[in-house]
C-alpha cells in the first residue's frame, strides 16, 4: 500500500464519486481550510453535533448506550465543554473503492487548541457521512465552526482488491445518515 496524492483523489472522485461534495482545491480565506491537499482530503463537519453531557448520570457503555447522554446541538458554532467531547459528521459523504482504505487525523490548527479529533479508518466499500467525536482537552470551553475544515483524510491504493470488505461482511455502519452512536 502507499499513500496517494493528489491526481489520484481527483481520478477516484470522477470514476467512483468518492467525494461529494468535493472541493478541488484547498479552501482557505478566513476559515479552517478544507478541500484537496496534497497527499489527502481536508473533510469539514457539519452544523449537527452531539454534545456530551452528564446531568442524567449516566455510565458510559459501548455496549448498551444511553443516547441521553448527549444533547443536541445545531449551529455555526458548536462549544464544546471543558474535559469534554461532541459528535459531529463530515458535510462530505465518502463511497470507498474496494482496493482502498483511509486514515483519517485532526487538524493541526484544533489540534494546537487541544480540541482532538478521533475518526476510525474508513474500510474499503465503507460509505456514509463520518461520524467524528471532538474532544476538548482543555479546562477551557472550546469553539469548534461548523462548515470548516477539521480533520484530513489520508487514502492508501492496494495493488489488489481486497477478500472482504466492509460492504461484504454488512458492516454496522454502512450508509450512516447523521450522527451515529455507538452500535454492537
Amino acid at each position: 500500500m502507499s499513500i496517494k496524492p493528489d491526481k489520484w483523489i481527483v481520478r477516484m472522485v470522477k470514476e467512483c464519486n468518492m467525494i461529494d461534495p468535493f472541493a478541488a482545491e484547498q479552501v482557505k480565506d478566513t476559515r479552517v481550510s478544507y478541500g484537496l491537499s496534497s497527499y489527502g482530503y481536508d473533510i469539514r463537519i457539519s452544523d449537527e453535533f452531539k454534545i456530551f453531557t452528564n446531568i442524567n448520570t449516566t455510565v458510559v457503555d459501548p455496549k448498551n448506550f444511553d443516547s441521553k447522554a448527549f444533547v443536541d446541538f445545531k449551529g455555526d458554532v458548536c462549544i464544546i465543554p471543558p474535559n469534554s467531547f461532541a459528535l459531529g459528521r463530515s458535510v462530505e459523504y465518502f463511497r470507498i473503492p474496494r482496493n482502498v482504505m483511509t486514515i483519517c487525523v485532526g487538524k493541526s490548527t484544533y489540534a494546537r487548541c487541544g480540541i482532538i479529533t478521533n475518526v476510525t479508518p474508513f474500510e474499503p466499500e465503507w460509505e456514509g457521512y463520518v461520524t467524528m467525536e471532538i474532544s476538548n482537552t482543555t479546562p477551557l470551553p472550546a469553539r469548534v465552526y461548523a462548515n470548516e475544515g477539521i480533520a484530513q483524510v489520508l487514502f492508501f491504493e492496494s495493488d489488489e482488491d481486497c477478500m472482504i470488505s466492509y460492504a461484504d461482511r454488512k458492516g454496522k455502519y454502512q450508509v450512516q445518515k447523521g450522527i451515529t452512536l455507538p452500535k454492537v
